[in-house]
């Protein structure tokens, strides 16, 4: 049987902060379904225009923000990336 979350808590599976952190790869393959995060080159970036789900460390995917993202069996590493000068 699955089980089922309480949507009134945020995620809370992420480790890190928001510089760089690590997420299940399911939450990751949903953020990705949901076209919530778009590949854009090497890098992924939020899509203004879907909703994020609530995490627990806020700011995790802030607007323009660019994520170098490596997946690691049942976890997937985000690392912010600065745009070039």
């Amino acid at each position: 049987m699955a089980r089922s979350r309480d949507l009134s808590r945020p995620f809370i599976d992420i480790v890190g902060s928001e510089a760089s952190f690590i997420i299940p790869r399911r939450k990751w393959r949903e953020l990705l379904f949901v076209g919530a995060l778009v590949r854009e080159g090497d890098y992924y970036t939020r899509d203004p225009a879907r909703s994020l789900p609530r995490f627990r460390v806020p700011g995790l995917f802030p607007l323009g923000a660019r994520f170098q993202v490596i997946e690691d069996g049942e976890r997937g590493h985000l690392k912010r990336v600065d745009r070039e000068k």
